[in-house]
């Protein structure tokens, strides 16, 4: 049976949160990325101050190799091209393969018939772990149909929005940590999925390792927030956020009801 949110948000202290962050710290875990042009540079430098390390092959001809060898696959359609659909089954597969987590983020399915099929194409194996906001899950599952079969079957659903909520057939989280201007800077959304990937790759619960993701990349905007002028200088303060976080920063910041 499943935990209730309440239960579920429990297992969520400070210190567990922390306590993954240093897993990922001490693991250094490789995520493969297959992203969105405008989000790969941001992307691979939030893994790199938050302590995993970026791969971001596209290539038909090596992806599988870049993929299997990693410790997670992150799928993002923000810019979803001919040489991104030809690389992506072959990512997947190699990741399936190895036996490492595969995260599937579906961006702006909810304006393109054709990116939304192909996307419901790819969620048909069954990925570890989906990153979407609300418009993206309706557009996807319109009526929730079809999402409670995923996630028996072991998907995490992560549908941020001014509330982050988790789902799965373990628990469910509600999470409020983050703030408005992050939303000012190109990229946050993508770069963010690439944190949970990195969590899911050293965590077998996905919902608790995209629980802790979400919450530590939002607690860094919130403190780049604090120390930032505006959107330019929110992005170096938001990697200094991510590399410096300690057990104190979550603990004086952490939301979850």
């Amino acid at each position: 049976m499943s935990l209730t949110v309440a239960a579920s948000t429990e297992l969520l202290s400070a210190g567990t949160v922390h306590e993954l962050l240093l897993r990922v710290r001490e693991k250094t875990p490789r995520v493969h990325t297959i992203t969105n042009a405008v989000a790969q540079n941001f992307t691979a430098n939030v893994l790199l101050a938050l302590g995993a390390v970026p791969s971001m092959t596209i290539a038909e001809e090596e992806v599988a190799g870049f993929a299997g060898s990693a410790d997670a696959l992150l799928i993002n359609l923000g810019t979803l091209d001919e040489t991104r659909r030809a690389a992506i089954p072959l990512a997947i597969e190699a990741a399936r393969a190895g036996g490492h987590p595969v995260s599937i983020d579906p961006v702006f399915v909810n304006r393109s018939p054709v990116r939304c099929a192909y996307a419901t194409e790819l969620l048909a194996c069954g990925p570890d772990l989906v990153r979407l906001n609300a418009a993206e899950m309706e557009a996807l599952f319109p009526g929730r149909a079809g999402v409670e079969e995923l996630i028996a079957a072991g998907t995490v659903f992560a549908v941020t929005g001014e509330e982050d909520k988790i789902e799965s057939r373990s628990g469910d989280f509600r999470l409020s940590n983050g703030h408005p201007l992050m939303a000012r800077v190109t990229a946050t959304g993508c770069a963010g999925g690439a944190v949970l990937a990195a969590f899911a790759s050293v965590e077998t619960d996905r919902a608790l390792a995209a629980a802790c993701g979400l919450s530590v990349f939002n607690i860094a905007g919130e403190i780049a927030a604090a120390r930032a002028c505006g959107p330019g200088t929110l992005v170096p303060e938001l990697l200094d956020a991510l590399y410096a976080m300690s057990l104190t920063d979550i603990e004086a910041r952490l939301k979850a009801a």
